[in-house]
């Protein structure tokens, strides 16, 4: 029988902020990724069997071992480095 919580219950959750996800087409290539020494003590977590969450400040890292791989990463979007 699972447990269930009552409604008054609260979840624990870690909010993020600035963070990079690296989404992969599929799940097997998101274990490929963790797979890789070099690369998965930049995973800070993984959100959803496609979705990688990146360490802080490690998103070039990521991009250039995953080129090495083979793969040619999207960036979708970047912020800015400084702020006026």
């Amino acid at each position: 029988m699972s447990q269930s919580h009552p409604p008054s219950a609260r979840l624990a959750a870690k909010l993020h902020r600035r963070v990079c996800i690296v989404l992969t087409e599929d799940a097997v290539l998101a274990e490929e990724v963790l797979a890789r020494k070099k690369l998965a003590g930049e995973i800070a977590g993984r959100l959803s069997e496609r979705a990688l969450l990146i360490r802080a400040g490690r998103v070039e890292v990521v991009l250039e071992e995953l080129r090495k791989m083979g793969h040619t990463p999207q960036v979708v979007g970047k912020a800015a480095e400084t702020r006026a």
